[in-house]
Formats: C-alpha cells, sequence, structure tokens
C-alpha cells in the first residue's frame, strides 16, 4: 500500500470505546449490525494495518473480516464524492 485506503474492520461482539481507544482517532465505530462491531476508516500502510491487526489480536478481539472498501461499498455520509470527483467522470 503506497496510499491512505479506507479499510472496514468487522469484530465478533458490541466492543467498547475503551477496548478499542487506540483506533478511535482513525476509526468510526459503528454497531448497527447485531452482535458486531464495525470500524471504518482510513489505513495509511501496510505498517499501520499491521499495527492494528496486533492491537486487536492483544486484546482478544475475534476478527471477523478485514478488507478496503471500494468508493461504491462505502456509506455516503462517510465519505462523499468531491465536485471535482464528480466533475472527473466526462
Amino acid at each position: 500500500m503506497t496510499s491512505t485506503t479506507t479499510y472496514e474492520i468487522v469484530i465478533k461482539g458490541r466492543a467498547t470505546a475503551r477496548f478499542l481507544r487506540p483506533l478511535l482517532d482513525d476509526f468510526a465505530l459503528d454497531h448497527t449490525r447485531d452482535g458486531v462491531t464495525r470500524l471504518i476508516g482510513d489505513v495509511r500502510d501496510a505498517a499501520h494495518l499491521h499495527g492494528i491487526v496486533a492491537h486487536l489480536t492483544a486484546v482478544n478481539a475475534e476478527l471477523v473480516s478485514i478488507g478496503p472498501l471500494t468508493l461504491a461499498a462505502q456509506p455516503a455520509t462517510e465519505h462523499p464524492p468531491t465536485n471535482n470527483e464528480a466533475s472527473n467522470h466526462s
């Protein structure tokens, strides 16, 4: 990875802010799905991603999935297209 990529990390259970404190500056927390906590945020590079996984492993989080989000899969409120992005599709 050479540029920032938006990732979705899903962990089993309803994780609290205290449990995820080191990740809260970079990730938005979502508990809308029953039984899982969804984190969405920008990952700078592979080392950053490995650090996130190391933290989750250290606190015994059960990882369900980790993966980059495509523009189509991102919620509209998270990253709305800018005017430049909308005009570049001609």
